[in-house]
């Protein structure tokens, strides 16, 4: 733990008065697969084999009771989409987590493959689970080497910290924003989070953990990022995973406020830098996480023993549509976290289901995770997660969303296990506030990336990403791409697809631009890039509403 950045250190917070709390892995009880797959080839290779390679997959399963059999499926992905090599097997996990690795010589039926980008994506289960809770995960790796994409020239906009990135004048004509980057999920001692690095190896049962809040806004400001939230788990309040018939009504509403004090507090004594201060409502098992941003009351289901409410307001546990409803007549924000494919945020049995009220305050999806329970501190850690297809399935169903990118940190490692940020445009001249923030999410101005020192922005006939327009005739789509470290563009993708369609998303273009006259209807277009290092960026969608041609209009 880095305690320069820590200038005091809050208490663990305990009831005098509770029972046993039951550990916070309840909490987190599903199975977890990543899959790690090096964008280069090892650099230790035979000259003869450079794109040879290891790909390695950990498997997890947090609370595990007894031993579970792991099935797995690796394919490896040409550009052109087809499956060239496949790999199988079956892991029995007694302990965890458990580890394969997959030995990979560079070839292709004893050739070398033509250089490109290709994909490496893994499939994995477990015996006897729901086949819902398989979990897919797709990385790019780099083959050949592949020939840098072309790209429009973008020069960084200017961005609010020097640890991040050199501030850099806009050229002329240049967008009009300043760049923040932040970490919008992660706990501390107010739930299951905030266990010292020498001792984290998992969720923390909650309200033992060694720092809160505070301490968390003050170590993501010495590590260099410009907002930070800690987004408690909205059940653990009581000071428990599962209902505290004992636990103070009172104590756990009035915990809730001092988090909101706290990050008023620091905001007020470090201007330039945004605490936020929430929760992450819901739960695993029938359920599916979500950040609230500007929330002034907890929002609960539980009752202790004498028939209390543990919340300031009741919000019954697993209504999606419900809580949607409130958050709508109350004018809050929320995003999607680490969403499954399939049986999470279900409404009328449904999965990622629809709604008005739903799509007006659910305005990011978490696209990339780095592993909850990394104790990194260095911006290495190699397990991360992938939701692009989830996201996507949101997209399609009709919610407008624009991607963001965390890393649910539980340790005391807030915002730095890996390099990945979720970057926010906050017109130039406007200080960075909650204010600020909500205008710019709601606006859907952000972009996710792994990459803290590179933008992507989307435009769509000099409209910004976020925007929803009327068009008519053709529509120019650009990817602007900036990176104040010199990376460049290994491959680029405009993706396409139609909101409320609940089909799939398509790749629309491979280049950094794109022309096109869509079909008459709705629409919505995000680009993605690969970087020459591997690492992702994803701009927010546009959405355009495509009017038929005057002619078609007269017959």
């Amino acid at each position: 733990m880095h305690t320069s950045y820590i200038p005091h250190l809050s208490a663990a917070i305990l009831f005098a008065c509770c029972a046993i709390p039951a550990a916070a892995e309840i909490e987190h009880r599903e199975f977890e697969a990543t899959l790690f797959a090096p964008f280069h080839g090892d650099p230790k290779a035979p000259p003869a084999r450079p794109d040879a390679r290891h790909f390695t997959l950990i498997f997890d399963y947090p609370g595990m009771a007894q031993p579970k059999v792991v099935d797995w499926r690796v394919d490896l992905i040409d550009p052109a989409k087809h499956s060239l090599i496949n790999w199988r097997g079956t892991r029995t996990m007694r302990t965890v987590p458990v580890t394969e690795t997959i030995a990979w010589d560079g070839r292709v039926k004893g050739r070398a493959p033509a250089p490109g980008v290709y994909t490496v994506r893994m499939r994995a289960s477990v015996r006897g689970d729901p086949p819902e809770d398989a979990v897919e995960q797709a990385w790019d790796v780099d083959v050949g080497p592949a020939a840098a994409a072309p790209m429009p020239r973008l020069e960084p906009l200017p961005s609010a910290h020097k640890a991040l990135a050199p501030r850099a004048a806009p050229s002329t004509g240049a967008l009009p924003y300043t760049v923040y980057y932040g970490n919008l999920h992660s706990q501390t001692n107010h739930s299951d989070g905030g266990a010292d690095l020498a001792s984290c190896n998992g969720a923390q049962q909650p309200q033992t953990g060694r720092y809160g809040p505070a301490d968390a806004y003050a170590f993501a400001r010495g590590r260099g990022l410009d907002i930070l939230m800690t987004s408690e788990h909205n059940h653990m309040f009581d000071g428990s995973d599962v209902t505290n018939l004992d636990a103070d009504a009172g104590h756990t509403k009035g915990l809730y406020q001092q988090g909101l004090a706290a990050a008023r507090d620091f905001n007020a004594a470090n201007p330039g830098f945004l605490a936020i201060y929430g929760m992450e409502w819901g739960v695993i098992a029938n359920g599916g996480h979500l950040n609230i941003f500007n929330s002034n009351e907890l929002l609960g289901w539980e009752k202790n023993a004498k028939g209390e409410l543990l919340a300031d307001t009741l919000s019954a546990r697993s209504d999606y549509a419900g809580l949607y409803t409130l958050m709508k007549q109350r004018g809050w924000i929320g995003q999607f976290n680490h969403p499954s494919i399939s049986g999470q945020f279900i409404v009328n049995g449904v999965p990622l289901a629809y709604t008005p009220d739903g799509d007006e305050v659910m305005a990011m999806c978490e696209v990339l995770n780095s592993t909850a329970f990394s104790a990194n501190d260095s911006e290495t850690e190699t397990r991360r997660s992938n939701f692009e297809m989830a996201c996507n399935r949101l997209l399609e169903a009709g919610y407008h969303v624009a991607f963001s990118s965390d890393q649910d940190n539980h340790c005391a490692n807030w915002g730095v296990s890996y390099t990945n940020r979720t970057g926010v445009l906050i017109p130039a001249g406007t200080a960075l506030t909650l204010d600020s923030f909500l205008e710019a999410v709601r606006a859907r101005r952000v972009f996710a990336t792994m990459d803290k020192e590179s933008q992507l922005v989307l435009t769509a006939n000099g409209r910004l990403m976020g925007e929803r327009f009327a068009n008519s005739g053709p529509l120019a789509l650009v990817a602007n791409f900036a990176s104040s470290a010199g990376k460049t563009v290994a491959a680029v993708a405009i993706m396409e697809g139609v909101p409320g369609r609940n089909g799939t998303v398509t790749q629309l273009a491979s280049s950094g631009t794109a022309t096109i006259t869509p079909a008459p209807g709705e629409h919505f277009y995000y680009a993605k890039v690969t970087q020459s290092d591997g690492n992702l960026l994803w701009s927010a969608p546009v959405w355009v509403t495509q009017s038929a041609p005057l002619a078609a209009k007269g017959r």
